[in-house]
């Protein structure tokens, strides 16, 4: 696959360092980059690209994948979910409500690029529990939330999953995973749809997989469904 070229418009400042930085997390937000995608996206001499990635996730601002490709930080990730954001000031009044009812952790994911990132969360206050962090980055080719993406969007990975599973997500509008993506845990996702009809997270419920075996979704899939549904009306 070729490389695809980046057009940045943004405004200069004056500041040298300071337009190569933005340059850089803006070509980076686009898509993962290795250094050689990234010196060849923004145009940067291979030295210069190297060394503002490399501060930028000394920062959290960056982050390194698997693969060594530089990705969106949870710093940054984070940051930007605690701006003014009227899915998450909306949601987490309900999520609140649901951790209530289930005893379960609940996140809600949003998609960023190649990947799920949670931009909200609610743990109980005690006993064994899933915790995931706001900002945190999950792949997409694992996981109840990233079934209902893969079943809902466009995504790359959707190929990771059998068109029967996301046949079945769409029809129940739930997606359930037990010990796929880390043994122990389990989770169960649902869409969350705007007013134009349009996916625009995965709500979530994660736990211990002891207590939530062998089907999360016959334990909690009406009470996800009904708060994934008044979450979207209120959009």
């Amino acid at each position: 696959m070729g490389q695809q070229e980046i057009i940045d418009d943004s405004p200069e400042s004056g500041i040298k360092v300071l337009d190569r930085t933005v340059l850089v997390l803006n070509v980076i937000a686009e898509q993962p980059r290795s250094l050689a995608e990234l010196a060849a996206a923004t145009d940067l001499p291979r030295a210069t690209a190297h060394r503002l990635a490399s501060a930028l996730e000394v920062h959290g601002m960056l982050a390194r994948s698997r693969d060594n490709r530089w990705t969106i930080g949870a710093r940054l990730a984070s940051l930007g979910a605690r701006g003014a954001d009227t899915l998450i000031d909306t949601a987490v009044p309900i999520m609140t409500e649901l951790m209530e009812r289930t005893g379960e952790s609940v996140q809600l994911y949003r998609l960023t690029g190649t990947t799920r990132t949670c931009v909200a969360s609610q743990e109980p206050q005690s006993g064994l529990k899933n915790v995931v962090p706001v900002g945190t980055r999950m792949p997409l080719n694992a996981g109840s939330a990233a079934r209902v993406f893969a079943a809902y969007l466009p995504i790359a990975s959707a190929d990771a999953f059998s068109r029967e599973e996301l046949d079945h997500v769409r029809a129940t509008g739930l997606a359930e995973s037990v010990g796929e993506r880390e043994l122990g845990l389990a989770s169960l996702s649902s869409p969350v749809f705007d007013s134009n009809g349009s996916m625009i997270a995965a709500l979530s419920i994660s736990g211990v997989a002891e207590r939530l075996k062998p089907h999360p979704a016959a334990m909690w899939g009406t009470e996800l469904i009904d708060a994934a549904e008044r979450l979207g009306a209120l959009l």
